[in-house]
């Protein structure tokens, strides 16, 4: 006689999380991110250092809840971090060609892992920290803001939001970093922030994070500058609930 026994409980699902990200120390630089609320959506940052003189920068934004994309974060996490290592890391490559191939692998694991389409806008650069140039590709994302002292400059989409089409690319251009420069990146839920206070309405938008920007005195730090910005979008919501994630990245150039 054959018998079975049963576990009273069954296991609990292991449930796979983003690796936590340590950003790299920068020669002459620093980034700093800040996330305000419950992680009920799909934005992540990472960053990580990709060769002597080279770091990798993103902000991603996937639609949905976090219960939807905790795998494809995982997933786009893993080949960021490990096909940008193998594409940067060479001294002599060319930035623009690289970056477009790390997005399309990026771009087909989004696609492999969820069996079909799911738009990720995305902001990834590599920061050349001996040049103090940037090479970036913005896949559908929000605008990012580069400050320095002629002003501040939009970087807008140079391609559709990853994970929609296999074979679709992004262009990757370049962009000087002055000294005393910043960059800033902000999630969709900044921008879409919809005001409470002092009878304003609409979303925050992007030029309310360009003044925002502008306001921070001289001489403060990538986190200043993230807290900044998200105060001023608790502010202009008037403390009403967070519902959508909110994040600011910024990378700062003091020489």
């Amino acid at each position: 006689m054959l018998t079975r026994f049963h576990s009273s409980t069954a296991a609990a699902p292991v449930l796979l999380e983003p690796v936590p990200t340590v950003f790299p120390a920068i020669k002459g630089a620093e980034i700093a991110a800040v996330f305000v609320g419950k992680r009920v959506a799909g934005d992540f940052y990472d960053s990580i250092r990709v060769s002597p003189e080279r770091v990798l920068i993103g902000l991603l934004d996937v639609a949905g809840r976090r219960q939807e994309t905790r795998s494809l974060l995982v997933a786009a996490q893993e080949v960021f971090r490990t096909v940008g290592t193998k594409l940067f890391s060479p001294a002599d490559i060319n930035e623009s060609d690289a970056m477009t191939e790390l997005c399309l692998h990026i771009n087909r694991r989004l696609i492999d892992v969820c069996c079909g389409v799911h738009s990720c806008p995305a902001f990834i650069a590599c920061y050349h920290e001996n040049f103090g140039t940037l090479c970036y590709t913005n896949a559908g994302h929000t605008p990012a803001l580069l400050h320095d002292s002629r002003g501040i400059a939009e970087l807008p989409s140079t391609g559709l939001p990853l994970g929609l089409f296999s074979h679709a690319t992004c262009e990757a251009p370049t962009a000087g970093m002055a000294g005393q420069s910043s960059l800033l990146l902000v999630s969709r839920g900044v921008i879409d922030c919809e005001g409470r206070a002092n009878g304003d309405s609409g979303g925050f938008g992007l030029e309310r994070v360009k003044d925002a920007i502008q306001s921070e005195p001289r001489g403060g730090t990538a986190r200043s500058l993230c807290d900044s910005v998200l105060k001023a979008v608790a502010d202009f919501s008037g403390g009403s609930p967070v519902c959508d994630d909110r994040t600011a990245l910024a990378l700062l150039r003091r020489a």
